[in-house]
């Protein structure tokens, strides 16, 4: 790669920052490498509320966006997004960065990927260049898989018509698909022996290394070479751009699993995929209808309804609500009406939500799936049940109902207390007054009632929420007290602190970098944090935290970063106050320097030694210096 093309980092001697060297192994790898002006520029131009509000269902919160973490399972969101800061930050997991972080995080990007995608993104032409050999490597690989993928499609599309799949062929017209829906989805057939993909796709050009990789074929040393798929009909599995990148298989006749699919793959992961929604994207209609099984899909298609899709062989995942955001804002859940279908509902619905979709539930009663109705009673039927469609909050009350007794006046009032729980849930007052008001109404509440049952457990909820965030006696996040912790914690925390200090407020800077330098931190990492910070306002006289965090080069140093920006100083009531403990912080750093310095001074380091002694009367200044806070 050739260093001075244009738009492309220059190297200079010297100590490199975290994103240099990552560039560095980036472009060993057959990545490229961008310059710091362009990064930024990519940065700036993608606010990250708007793209993380893509993949969460944020809820505004004073000057920042709230919900629930992506990155682990939580009830209650402590995932915060602030736009003046371009961060997002979780209190509960730890997790945080700026917008390229956070895609690397979740879609599991590298650094360069994501600063493509975000580039595409917001318009930014990207400096040309020639694919690296590294980088044309990883494309043809991926290419050839998605070659082989579609050869599988091929061949099992002939065995169907072939005599060795006429029993298969007979399974789908059974199901009453017309040869039309059987070629529309690319039906097929594996054959019943348990290596004849094997040895066509052999014979074809592919090799072992590449057919292992495609998840069709098991290579044993011992067993052999056997395909994952043998004597099932087969349903291939295609991505939104129309590629096949796995299969589902339905086996003929006695055999366990019923279905198999494909494992993950290079191109292949179920919980951010579909089936059916490469066909299902360019509907008309306003909404998704989401199905459990691949024959419901298909029998929705054939029936005219070709918003339908389906979640392969799982549960519905975020990944899936991320996706289903990019084409719609409604979808309406058509799970099988059993026990099961109703458990994947609720579990769906909260999903859906926190992606921003609302949700909506088609009563298929009393069959037992879409394909089952459809067989039964028809098109212009099912339409009219997906008109009547029940609102998601209320098929969860009627769900929650089946668990009471409602003729017993102790299992009402128990009820009526779940759903006084269940109605805090919006966030929003006027959501919550309208939901008041339905429920009320369908449940023959006194409304007044019910609002203050609603008043009284919102109240409990947020004193709870309040007392959890409330550091423990003992805990590092107690680290105002000089008592609370040891002692070494305990200066970690006066050094986090007073960087938190300076990041709020970078006024502060000025008032004491005389007093304060990078040195003081004698905690490495917050070391280096201190020597950027004050690099950055030195030159703009303003703290960038989302610039800063490119700058570390594992997770573990961006999450510690973004917890320095996002980190709760503890809150007083009056401004003396914080003036007090901010002081007495810096205080706490600037002791701590001068004894870890002379604890480790060389008797013959005279310039050390010197240091000290201005130190000694920096110290005293100090301690006599008013610092406001304006």
């Amino acid at each position: 790669m050739r260093e001075e093309q244009e738009g492309f980092r220059r190297r200079e001697p010297g100590r490199q920052t975290a994103i240099e060297r990552r560039a560095e192994r980036e472009e060993a790898e057959g990545m490229p490498m961008y310059s710091d002006e362009i990064i930024e520029e990519v940065r700036s131009r993608n606010d990250i509320t708007d793209v993380i509000s893509q993949y969460v269902h944020l809820t505004r919160k004073g000057s920042s966006y709230f919900g629930l973490c992506p990155f682990h399972n939580e009830k209650s969101g402590s995932f915060c997004v602030t736009p003046a800061k371009q961060m997002y930050y979780c209190f509960g997991c730890g997790a945080g960065g700026n917008v390229f972080t956070f895609l690397m995080q979740y879609e599991n990007f590298t650094f360069q990927e994501s600063v493509e995608a975000l580039a595409e993104r917001a318009g930014v032409n990207l400096p040309k260049r020639e694919q690296t050999e590294g980088e044309k490597k990883e494309a043809d690989r991926r290419q050839r898989l998605f070659e082989l993928q579609r050869e599988a499609a091929k061949y099992f599309y002939a065995l169907l018509r072939n005599a060795r799949g006429a029993h298969a062929l007979a399974y789908f017209h059974k199901r009453a698909l017309s040869d039309d829906t059987i070629r529309k989805f690319g039906l097929g057939y594996s054959d019943q022996y348990s290596n004849d993909l094997y040895q066509y796709l052999r014979k074809k050009g592919y090799e072992d290394d590449i057919l292992k990789d495609s998840g069709l074929v098991t290579i044993d040393e011992k067993r052999g070479c056997y395909d994952k798929f043998w004597n099932r009909a087969m349903f291939p599995i295609m991505n939104v751009h129309n590629k096949v990148i796995g299969f589902g298989g339905r086996v003929m006749g006695e055999g366990e699993p019923k279905y198999l699919n494909s494992p993950e793959t290079p191109i292949f992961d179920k919980s951010r995929n579909l089936y059916g929604l490469n066909l299902a994207k360019s509907t008309k209609k306003q909404q998704i209808l989401l199905c459990e099984g691949y024959m419901d899909v298909i029998a929705l298609h054939q029936a005219g309804f070709d918003n339908a899709v389906a979640s392969l062989g799982t549960s519905l995942t975020a990944g899936h609500a991320g996706l289903l955001k990019r084409y719609t804002k409604e979808v309406y859940l058509t799970y099988d009406s059993d026990g099961a279908g109703v458990k994947a509902a609720l579990r769906a619905i909260p999903i859906l939500k926190d992606a921003g979709i609302t949700a909506r539930i088609v009563n298929m009663h009393p069959y037992k799936d879409p394909d089952e109705f459809i067989k039964a009673l028809g098109a212009e039927a099912y339409q009219k049940r997906i008109d009547a469609a029940e609102n998601s909050f209320l098929f969860e009350l009627r769900m929650l109902e089946r668990g009471y007794n409602l003729s017993d006046p102790e299992g009402k009032a128990a009820f009526y207390k779940e759903t006084a729980k269940k109605l805090c849930s919006f966030p929003e007052k006027i959501e919550r007054d309208i939901y008041v008001e339905a429920v009320a109404e369908k449940y023959q509440i006194p409304k007044a009632d019910l609002q203050r049952l609603v008043g009284r457990y919102g109240l409990q909820m947020s004193e709870g929420t309040m007392e959890r965030a409330r550091p423990k006696p003992g805990s590092d996040e107690n680290h105002t007290k000089r008592g609370g912790l040891k002692k070494e914690e305990g200066m970690k925390q006066s050094q986090k602190l007073l960087l938190t200090w300076l990041i709020e407020n970078t006024g502060l800077y000025g008032k004491i970098k005389r007093y304060i330098t990078p040195e003081d931190f004698t905690e490495e990492f917050y070391k280096k944090c201190a020597e950027l910070l004050f690099e950055q306002l030195d030159r703009e006289e303003a703290a960038n935290p989302a610039q800063l965090i490119n700058l570390f080069e594992t997770e573990e140093e961006q999450n510690e970063i973004a917890g320095l920006f996002n980190a709760r100083i503890r809150e007083v009531h009056t401004q003396e106050e914080k003036e007090k403990a901010l002081k007495e912080t810096i205080l706490r750093v600037k002791e701590n320097s001068m004894n870890y310095r002379s604890a480790h001074l060389a008797p013959s380091d005279m310039a050390g030694l010197m240091r000290l002694v201005q130190d000694k009367k920096d110290l005293e200044e100090l301690e006599n210096l008013h610092i406001s806070i304006d």
